[in-house]
């Protein structure tokens, strides 16, 4: 299963809209879109995890701990 983690920052939720739903598509895909300051959350489809770089949701250690989690790591 290959596994995909998306950092998303401020500029580029646009651009990087298809290119996640392109990495749902995989077989056996895991998606996961870390939304850091400022960024606006794009349109997703069901199966995404999306998660924020800020208190209460995820810090920096956590942060760190999905990087190495996942397969591949895209940053926006």
């Amino acid at each position: 299963m290959a596994t995909f983690l998306h950092l998303i920052k401020g500029d580029s939720a646009a651009l990087a809209g298809p290119v996640i739903e392109a990495s749902l598509r995989e077989a056996d895909a895991r998606v996961t879109v870390v939304r850091l300051d400022g960024a606006a959350a794009p349109s997703l489809p069901a199966g995404v995890v999306v998660r924020r770089l800020a208190p209460g949701d995820l810090d920096y250690a956590g942060l760190l701990d999905l990087v190495f989690a996942h397969d591949h790591v895209i940053t926006w």
